[in-house]
């Protein structure tokens, strides 16, 4: 039986984009000179790139970003074969095998009923492999931006049966108030240990809703930029300074641009 056409298009573009890797690596400067922990900034900056793609719905731009992430792989698995210490096809191979362990009701006799049961199983296959750090929270990296570090915390807890089944609104009620008292206070420590728990229980109540914080908060913030510069184009048509005004003027042009908003169609 002949080969996919699909799969063995495929193969040969992986084959030539390992070939241009090792070029790189052997013909520019710039890409002789790196190693893991300097080409690993423009890793995340490629996933960052690929998240907001993503989250867009930018076919294009998901192309793209995909391809840079994809370079990434086959530049840091080249500098695992240079020191003799993995390859490319150990990468690929390494993570098959991960995923057919992780995955016993596709590949075995397990059953599940709903996706929450196969995040339990993940983690529970996970905590029982060799080289894994010990604890509920082992091999959870420290250095992962807050937001996202919360969620895993949150997430690893939950694997152990120690979760709501609800998205706990009321926790984020509650921080607030606690948040509240803390400003009435004049409480610097307490402020800054309040404001914690709110966003930690925004962030709980976020993960129960399948809604990733750190795309949905970089959206706002996105929508509040974009928001504001509608506001500054406002008053500038009404031969104002946006800077010049009182925050009384920019809240009212800013209420126009928020009206402008939502009376903008819905790309979706």
């Amino acid at each position: 039986m002949s080969e996919d056409p699909a799969a063995q298009q495929a193969a040969q573009a992986l084959q030539r984009l390992d070939e241009l890797t090792r070029r790189l690596r052997v013909e520019c400067p710039w890409d002789r000179e790196q190693d893991e922990r300097t080409i690993v900034p423009h890793t995340l900056e490629e996933a960052y790139e690929l998240a907001d793609a993503a989250h867009r719905r930018d076919d294009g731009k998901l192309l793209d970003e995909l391809g840079d992430v994809l370079f990434q792989v086959h530049f840091l698995a080249l500098l695992l074969e240079e020191r003799g210490t993995g390859s490319l096809a150990q990468v690929a191979e390494h993570v098959r095998q991960k995923l057919i362990r992780r995955h016993p009701h596709v590949f075995g006799d397990v059953e599940v009923a709903h996706a929450g049961e196969v995040l339990a199983n993940w983690d529970a296959i996970k905590r029982t492999e060799d080289g894994r750090e010990p604890g509920i929270f082992g091999e959870v990296p420290e250095n992962l931006p807050a937001l996202l570090y919360a969620r895993k915390v949150q997430r690893r807890t939950a694997s152990t049966g120690f979760d709501v089944d609800e998205p706990p609104y009321e926790a984020i009620e509650g921080e607030l108030e606690q948040l509240r008292a803390a400003a009435d206070h004049g409480d610097a420590d307490a402020r800054f240990h309040e404001a914690g728990d709110l966003l930690f229980a925004a962030v709980n109540v976020a993960r129960k809703l399948k809604v990733d914080p750190e795309l949905a908060l970089r959206a706002s913030a996105d929508r509040f930029r974009a928001r504001v510069q509608t506001a500054e184009r406002l008053a500038q048509a009404a031969g104002e300074a946006w800077t010049d005004l009182p925050p009384g003027r920019q809240l009212g042009f800013y209420a126009q641009a928020l009206l402008e908003d939502e009376e903008r169609p819905n790309p979706s």
